[in-house]
């Protein structure tokens, strides 16, 4: 009974692991598609968030789940409504970064987020810092950096030195959203948790968006409007849905490793489809992110630290979401079996 258990949990932590390396790879076609988008970057990010809302609540109302909004106590709600404006907040410092300084320098610093996710894990989430980390962080970060040096890092500008600063803070916003995802998750199935977020942080951006109309600074073409739509509900709310639904069922600094293959993936897929150089530099360091990432995969949870990958510590006793037609199988938390009907039903 208990290797059935065990065998069991391994498979759902390998299903996560799968699901977030898949979610990566598709963060990584959005370059492709943003290259297709003119207009100020405040309004990139509305329509991404406008466009994967939209989408999430309509799969909600169309399969009869959107009850579980109503259903939602106060203090979740405020919960979901904080991770919207720390999501927004995020993407906002990110994109204007990278229309202030050099790529290689704002992805670098941007990167660093899954640093920060491994050390404050024990402390936010509960999960006990595994030494066994290290070794795949820093070949992930270590890949990160061997790939962007050669393209340039340098902040010889105030305008540069800005960028920088804000990408290193999107890097502490992106540790932050990761790590209260983890323990959002707890009582919410994805689809309900990305209306509700999205939803939250379109309101916060139209005032924005409304004065970047007004100056003329939007998109300028009917295939740029079709980009974001692509942008909102492929590359963001298919790939957050799958991300959620993996981050159930790992610990969140191996999540936040596997993101690495993003930026290698998005390197690869530049030289594929936008006739990008392919560098030697490129090649190693994508080649030490996907080591990193293959040990991430292969590590077991020791029993004195978290056998099978549980929600954040001390939400135990919260009551899960109550959805009738879940799975019959016991979920490794509260909500797996949410997930796993969102993944069923999108199947």
């Amino acid at each position: 009974m208990g290797r059935m258990t065990s065998t069991t949990a391994r498979r759902q932590e390998l299903a996560g692991l799968g699901s977030i390396a898949v979610a990566s790879l598709i963060w990584a076609t959005i370059p492709l598609v943003i290259r297709a988008v003119d207009g100020a970057s405040i309004i990139k990010v509305f329509f991404r968030v406008f466009f994967a809302g939209a989408s999430v609540a309509g799969y909600l109302v169309f399969t009869g789940r959107i009850r579980e909004i109503t259903q939602l106590s106060r203090p979740k709600l405020l919960q979901i409504a904080g991770q919207a404006v720390v999501l927004t907040i995020n993407w906002t410092l990110f994109l204007t970064a990278l229309d202030l300084a050099n790529v290689a320098t704002v992805e670098l610093l941007a990167y660093t987020g899954p640093v920060f996710v491994a050390i404050g894990a024990p402390w936010v989430t509960g999960e006990r810092f595994d030494r066994r980390i290290v070794l795949p962080l820093a070949l992930a970060l270590g890949g990160i950096v061997v790939i962007m040096a050669p393209q340039g890092l340098g902040v010889a500008e105030p305008r540069e030195l800005l960028g920088a600063f804000l990408a290193f803070c999107a890097a502490i916003t992106y540790a932050v959203l990761l790590l209260r995802s983890k323990k959002i998750l707890r009582g919410v199935s994805g689809t309900t948790l990305m209306t509700i977020e999205y939803a939250v942080a379109s309101l916060l951006l139209a005032p924005a968006v409304a004065w970047f109309y007004a100056r003329g600074d939007a998109p300028s073409s009917p295939g740029a409007y079709g980009a974001l739509v692509i942008l909102g509900v492929v590359q963001t709310a298919f790939a957050g849905l799958l991300f959620l639904g993996g981050l159930r069922r790992v610990r969140t600094d191996r999540a936040a490793i596997l993101t690495y293959g993003e930026p290698v993936a998005a390197v690869a897929f530049a030289a594929a489809f936008l006739g990008e150089s392919l560098t030697i530099a490129t090649v190693l360091g994508g080649l030490m992110v996907v080591t990193g990432g293959i040990i991430v995969t292969r590590l077991e949870a020791p029993q004195h630290l978290e056998p099978v990958p549980l929600e954040a510590a001390g939400t135990e006793d919260e009551p899960a979401l109550d959805v009738e037609g879940a799975d019959d199988e016991p979920p490794l938390d509260g909500n797996v079996s949410l997930e796993s009907r969102d993944a069923k039903e999108l199947r």
